[in-house]
């Protein structure tokens, strides 16, 4: 594919570079199209993203609404038709400024405002449209063959909640028509396995005006989250984890040796409490160390594996805020492993191990990254070498494929963070690893080795779900609702044809429940045939049992399965034994 860089000169990308380049091409021809529709629009960014592309936009007085972007998607097709040629070239900062000037482009102005006196700044025209950027792009406008807007949402300048609001106009391109049929698709099915719609059906969740971003679980939500902290709980102390549990608000100056006073403060929570500043916690380690110091370590003790399930609050924008995805509160299922600078590589490849576990049990592949040192990191420069060379040694004597994402690493450590691919190829990060030489050091933490010396620990901080809540609602989403038995918040529903056969229905439902089965009687007057859609569609429930007069005679139940649709008469006991396995072996 050739793409015209920011110098001029034209060449060939990389394979992997292909369609960041055709979405970044498309951010700008969507542009062109809005400023020929609506020309008082004045453009702030307009970068590509992992998924497609989006360009943030002060319209003015003008509203705008989905129905709109039929219009901005003709007028794109129309400018690609026209076979634009799209040149680059480069102006010194005062000649950029003056340019955007007399374009009365004043988000761009302000932009060149934050860059240094020196800088040239590159920009990228197709006939009457002008844009500053860095590129590269595709040579033509006729080269962008497959898009389609998708959405519109709200987006602060420069993210900041005091700026104007702008309107943030979103869309997907692809190399071919062929791949985005297959990407609609896949939006399509993801609409219907939106967690938040499953949520209020099968009474999973809710949210409130009385709480934005602190979600409410309900009954049946709750049952789940449960389930997987029990799950959490088992597969910890099998890999010889200790669970504490540190407070909810601790003093500033606990954050302030931490680094997060400094680094994370526009996130966290604050109060006052007896004149003193405190901290609601966004993160759980700073309170791990106050335990880990709390009395003297030999080395004999190392490593120390210390989880907790413990709930943190972090500042996130209202506009930015999404079911269980993107919340205020949640639980993180955090643990910190207290270690010597030679158990790193076998303490990493434990965790890389039991996380391998974890996302198996859920039907999950994932892929692996190693991040590293950001720009506003803490420590010196040894500390960050070995710290990531620990990290890749791991990995590569595990055999572990993985790519290097530079500079994106913890203010305090270089970090391994684990992809999901859910049930229908989308990604999430959840799991992660990141290794800390900077924490103990600022702790001053201390073990005594085999010659009665004083050493500084290492520390790991990891999560396997990252975030409970968030992974709940993966969850749903992976499995479109329909839990496995194991999961799901009521395993059985007990369905009497009628009245008549009501008292042996509920003689079974009390039965299943006794062998610690999930289980509910439907009681209402209703027909069969309703009682078993709802059940099965809606609730999703894993295993009907209709009860009529030939169960009732002979004693036993016939069983519907939610995934086949198919019927099976058996007797009581051999279904609860069934089930039991299929709970005990989390099947």
């Amino acid at each position: 594919m050739k793409v015209i860089y920011n110098n001029g000169s034209v060449g060939e990308c990389a394979p992997e570079e292909e369609l960041h380049i055709i979405r970044h091409t498309a951010a700008h021809i969507m542009a062109q199209a809005i400023k020929r529709l609506y020309p008082q629009a004045d453009f702030a960014y307009g970068p590509a993203t992992d998924n497609g592309f989006y360009y943030d936009v002060d319209l003015g007085d003008a509203k705008i609404s989905d129905e709109d972007l039929e219009a901005i998607e003709k007028e794109m097709r129309k400018i690609c038709k026209e076979n634009l040629p799209i040149r680059a070239f480069t102006l010194s900062r005062e000649e950029a400024k003056k340019l955007m000037e007399e374009r009365q482009e004043k988000y761009k102005l302000e932009h060149i405002d934050d860059l240094p006196e020196d800088a040239v700044i590159s920009f990228y025209q197709q006939g009457e449209y002008i844009d500053m950027c860095v590129g590269p792009h595709l040579t033509y406008t006729k080269a962008l063959k497959a898009f389609k807007l998708t959405g519109l949402s709200g987006a602060y300048w420069k993210a900041d909640k005091n700026n104007k609001m702008l309107t943030r106009i979103n869309g997907i391109a692809f190399r071919s028509n062929d791949e985005l049929d297959a990407h609609v698709k896949m939006l399509e099915e993801a609409a219907k396995r939106d967690h938040r719609k499953i949520g209020r059906e099968m009474n999973l969740f809710m949210t409130s005006d009385y709480g934005p971003g602190f979600p409410f679980f309900l009954d049946h939500g709750l049952i789940i989250k449960n389930v997987l902290i029990d799950y959490w709980r088992e597969i910890h102390r099998k890999n010889g984890y200790i669970e504490v549990s540190t407070p909810m608000i601790l003093d500033r100056s606990l954050w302030e040796t931490s680094g997060h006073w400094d680094h994370y403060r526009d996130n966290m929570y604050t109060t006052k409490i007896d004149d003193n500043d405190f901290a609601i916690k966004p993160m759980n380690c700073p309170g791990g160390m106050v335990v880990y110091k709390s009395r003297p370590h030999s080395y004999r003790e190392l490593p120390i594996r210390c989880g907790e399930l413990g709930i943190v609050h972090r500042h996130e924008l209202k506009g930015a805020l999404h079911g269980l995805f993107r919340v205020r509160c949640f639980t993180q299922d955090d643990a910190h492993i207290f270690m010597t600078r030679a158990q790193i590589p076998q303490e990493i490849k434990g965790v890389v191990r039991l996380i391998d576990e974890v996302y198996a049990k859920f039907g999950f592949k994932y892929h692996v990254e190693l991040s590293t040192r950001p720009e506003n990191s803490m420590g010196s420069d040894e500390d960050w070498e070995e710290a990531t060379n620990g990290l890749r040694q791991a990995l590569d004597e595990m055999g572990m494929n993985y790519v290097v994402n530079e500079g994106d690493g913890a203010f305090y450590g270089p970090k391994i963070d684990f992809h999901l691919e859910d049930s229908i190829g989308r990604t999430w990060q959840c799991g992660t690893i990141q290794l800390d030489f900077q924490l103990p050091q600022n702790f001053e933490a201390e073990y005594i080795d085999e010659n009665s010396q004083p050493q500084r620990p290492i520390m790991i901080h990891r999560v396997v779900f990252g975030s409970i809540e968030r992974f709940l609602g993966i969850l749903i989403e992976h499995y479109a609702g329909k839990f496995p038995v194991w999961l799901a918040p009521v395993q059985v529903k007990v369905l009497p044809v009628s009245d008549k056969h009501m008292e042996y229905a509920s003689k079974v439902c009390e039965a299943v429940k006794a062998a610690g089965i999930r289980c509910e009687l439907d009681e209402r007057n209703e027909k069969i045939g309703y009682k078993i859609r709802e059940a099965q569609q809606v609730d999703r429930i894993p295993y009907m049992l209709v009860i009529g007069a030939k169960e009732t005679e002979a004693g036993t139940v016939t069983v519907r399965s939610r995934d086949t649709g198919e019927s099976e008469t058996m007797s009581m006991e051999a279904f609860i034994t069934k089930v039991v396995k299929e709970n005990k072996e989390r099947i």
